[in-house]
């Protein structure tokens, strides 16, 4: 009798375990996540796991085994192809502003409203609110923002440049072949029409033109037109002046203490990245809380520590810690990140489609006719190498048979 009562408990403490298995099993999910590169607080060097922390949060709180599954653009086009393709399904994106727009109007957004559904959305500062991209708050929640300027190194650079303060400086043939320009046509069409004191929003074709045959005589100067590759490239020394975020140029200083950043006088690019839900997310709850995970105090600094770009988080720029750690990085990274002339800022809108394929037209007559002039310029080289060798060959030649006659 006893050892019956015994299997009995035996079977229904295994039952138990195998029911307990299951639930947990119908729990597990995975959230896939698609962020810019090196824009997230990732564990390196000592650094907090955001997404770790995450999956961390889920077991313990909400009670479900999650898995994040974290990849990476290059560029906001890039991130557009992807999502409008179909062919894969993400849960959380973080387009710039332009491209929120873009997306929402197409369809690609879930609604989220976030004042009702993101809690930590009471915390986003609000001038980063009913902005022109979503203008009633029903897509999307601040992430960083910031601005685009120039980074320099002051070792290949004259002290004296003249050029320093202005856009000029990628242009300056002094420095030829130690340029380098973005890698995709919004921002890199953005650099020439704030050059010549146009907009970067104009639907004027004469503009986009206009700014076409400033990058055409700027090619001449280029190095190489690249997005992530600018880190190696300026860190190393091996280029000399870039336009990029003023954010990256913090993580850049910390490698080459060399590096300077401006402004440049002629106006330039400011812009907001925002975390939005694809309309095709299988995880809609569960990437609401991610979203709000990522505005809790401890999370949203150790990011804005991370990638240095400027966060709409009072929870952040508030913070104390937070600020005499970024003045640590860089002297001046609180004012530049949080004190500039917006007077000389321009937001990017969604271009209308006329002009975006105007656009997205005159940047590829660009990059091909720099392929183009590259491989000419190496063909050219070969043949007169060729030619040169040929030409040594047969003197050689002549001379033995002198000399044996």
């Amino acid at each position: 009798m006893v050892k019956k009562i015994v299997s009995l408990c035996v079977i229904a403490v295994l039952a138990l375990a195998m029911l307990c298995s299951c639930n947990a099993g119908g729990d597990s999910v995975t959230l896939y996540v698609y962020n810019w590169g090196e824009y997230i607080s990732d564990g390196s060097e000592g650094s907090l796991d955001t997404n770790a922390a995450f999956e961390e949060y889920c077991k313990t709180t909400l009670g479900k085994n999650v898995t994040v599954n974290y990849s990476t653009y290059a560029s906001n086009e890039d991130l557009y192809s992807k999502i409008s393709s179909g062919a894969v399904s993400y849960d959380v994106i973080f387009p710039s502003d332009y491209m929120v727009a873009r997306l929402a109007a197409e369809g690609f957004l879930m609604k989220i409203d976030p004042a009702k559904n993101v809690e930590n959305y009471q915390y986003i500062n609000e001038d980063f609110k009913n902005l022109y991209y979503d203008a009633n708050n029903e897509y999307s929640v601040p992430y960083t923002y910031g601005t685009v300027g120039i980074i320099y190194n002051t070792e290949l650079i004259e002290e004296n440049e003249p050029d320093i303060g202005s856009w000029a400086l990628m242009w300056n043939e002094k420095y030829s072949g130690s340029i380098l320009q973005f890698n995709n046509p919004r921002d890199a069409f953005g650099t020439a029409h704030f050059y010549q004191g146009t907009s970067a929003n104009s639907e004027n074709e004469a503009d986009w033109r206009a700014a076409q045959e400033l990058l055409k005589k700027q090619k001449s100067v280029v190095q190489g037109y690249v997005m992530d590759e600018v880190f190696n490239k300026m860190e190393g020394g091996s280029a000399a002046v870039a336009p990029y975020y003023a954010g990256d140029f913090f993580t850049m200083y910390e490698e080459n203490e060399s590096l300077a950043f401006f402004y440049p006088k002629e106006g330039t690019n400011v812009f907001v990245d925002a975390m939005c839900v694809p309309s095709n997310s299988q995880n809609k709850d569960l990437a609401l809380e991610y979203i709000n995970f990522m505005l809790t105090e401890d999370i949203a600094i150790a990011n804005a520590e991370a990638i240095c770009y400027a966060s709409p988080n009072r929870l952040v720029y508030e913070n104390e810690e937070y600020a005499a750690g970024m003045n640590e990085i860089h002297p001046d990274a609180m004012d530049i990140l949080y004190n500039y002339d917006m007077e000389k800022m321009e937001y990017f809108y969604d271009l209308p489609e006329n002009v975006r394929n105007l656009q997205n037209e005159l940047w590829e007559e660009l990059k091909i006719e720099s392929s183009i002039g590259g491989a000419v310029y190496i063909i050219c080289g070969v043949i007169v190498v060729a030619l040169a060798a040929f030409f040594i060959i047969r003197a050689v030649v002549k001379k033995k048979k002198e000399s044996a006659m």
